[in-house]
């Protein structure tokens, strides 16, 4: 079964509200057997004109235990601490390339 890769970007409005979420999140996305492999770091676009504020990839371990994760109790919970943090935040699941023999 592939990974699965939630990808998110986001604009911050409230940098104090949104701490809130980011203390929260973390745990929610291990409880989930989840990871974050990049979160708010450096970035560049290297072609098109997207520009996103912020970006956040998270993986999992199959597409089912990331929806899990995101309708899951724990995360719902933190998502409520984020309300009126972010002008948007954009958020999708993709599931990853079966590995190959």
């Amino acid at each position: 079964m592939p990974a699965a890769y939630v990808l998110v970007e986001m604009k911050l409005t409230d940098p104090e509200q949104y701490k809130q979420y980011m203390a929260a999140a973390p745990a929610t996305v291990a409880a989930a057997g989840g990871e974050y492999l990049a979160r708010g770091g450096r970035s560049e676009v290297l072609e098109g004109d997207w520009q996103p504020g912020r970006v956040a990839v998270l993986k999992f371990p199959s597409f089912e235990a990331a929806q899990a994760w995101y309708d899951g109790e724990q995360y719902r919970a933190a998502r409520a601490k984020r309300k009126g943090a972010t002008e948007y935040f954009n958020m999708i699941v993709v599931e990853g390339v079966a590995a190959q023999p």
